[in-house]
């Protein structure tokens, strides 16, 4: 089989398309950063650099693929709504459109969680969940890509969306990077009482439900999917344990949660008045979301694509610190 990764120069893109080429699949791959994708190209990956933003190199790069994996896109919770919707929205939109031109069989899209998110507690949230006002342009915009996906059913196109939750392991470079910047400049306190639990998915759990993706068939298919370790583990619990791990002091200091809220909110003001908005350094959705429970009930992967995460939260992390360590950060 052969396959395209878009945001393969991306942790979660870049993993798949290794794991595609381990399992013996053709893997073509598209990133804005060629140093980026570099090992994937020694494993025997065909890179294609560009802007999927660009539709002529959407369909270029659809060419002679059976199904496309879907994992560029704008991370993020502060810019402007049309930076979210371009990167978000107009990129899928060239990705379906090329996908149907040039006749892929499948499409798998991943989304986010963050659709979910509207700054309280949720335990084992199911995909069908949906609020009916999105709490960022980031959660707002994964939405309406997701719908895009579905929208090219009626056309033939085969397509499932995965919603992976706080995905971490080797190559992470967005989740505890920012805690341990944090931490290293003593900024990082405990927002609440730290007992909060949160779904966490192993890189290598991920890569698994997506190569089912792949393969699925029949029921699978035209579906939306939530990813996760299926275990729920205390929030502080875990990032004191990477600390520990990385021979980081722990974080010990708590702030009350409406003080933290009430900080992040104005740190968001000043920083919106100031001359180019710079991102502030605490924003309220943050808060709530490093504060409250937070699990997804991931029964519908376990019973259509046969998901059943191998990889514990522990194995991740220790994975992750091994590999933040040998890069000397």
């Amino acid at each position: 089989m052969k396959i395209l990764v878009t945001g393969a120069s991306g942790f979660i893109g870049g993993r798949f398309a290794r794991f595609a080429l381990e399992q013996g699949l053709s893997v073509r791959v598209n990133g804005r950063r060629p140093e980026a994708v570099e090992h994937l190209v020694r494993r025997g990956a065909e890179f294609v650099q560009g802007d999927l933003a660009d539709p002529e190199l959407a369909q270029r790069l659809c060419q002679d693929v059976e199904a496309v994996v879907h994992c560029a896109g704008a991370v993020g919770v502060w810019g402007r709504y049309a930076h979210f919707y371009q990167a978000n929205v107009q990129v899928t939109e060239n990705v379906v459109e090329a996908c149907l031109k040039q006749h892929v069989r499948r499409l798998l899209h991943l989304s986010s969680p963050s659709i979910y998110f509207d700054g309280q507690s949720h335990v084992g949230l199911r995909e069908e969940q949906v609020p009916k006002r999105f709490s960022d342009h980031y959660g707002a915009t994964k939405y309406l890509a997701e719908q895009k996906v579905f929208g090219a059913e009626e056309f033939g196109l085969e397509v499932i969306a995965f919603r992976p939750r706080f995905v971490t392991g080797a190559g992470d470079t967005s989740i505890f990077p920012r805690l341990i910047q944090m931490q290293r400049r003593g900024r990082l306190s405990i927002i609440g009482n730290g007992l909060n639990k949160v779904d966490v998915t192993s890189v290598q759990n991920l890569n698994d439900a997506l190569f089912s993706g792949l393969l699925a068939g029949g029921e699978a298919l035209g579906k939306v999917y939530n990813i996760s370790n299926g275990a729920p583990v205390p929030l502080w619990d875990m990032v004191n344990y990477v600390f520990r791990q990385l021979g980081l002091p722990p974080v010990t200091r708590h702030m009350p949660y409406p003080l933290a809220y009430a900080v992040a909110a104005l740190n968001e003001a000043v920083c919106k008045v100031l001359p180019g908005q710079p991102e502030p350094t605490l924003f309220r959705l943050g808060v709530a979301v490093m504060a409250k429970d937070f699990s997804l009930d991931i029964t519908r992967a376990r019973q259509y694509l046969d998901y059943d995460p191998q990889v514990s939260v522990w194995t991740a992390l220790d994975e992750f610190c091994a590999w933040w360590q040998a890069q000397g950060l």
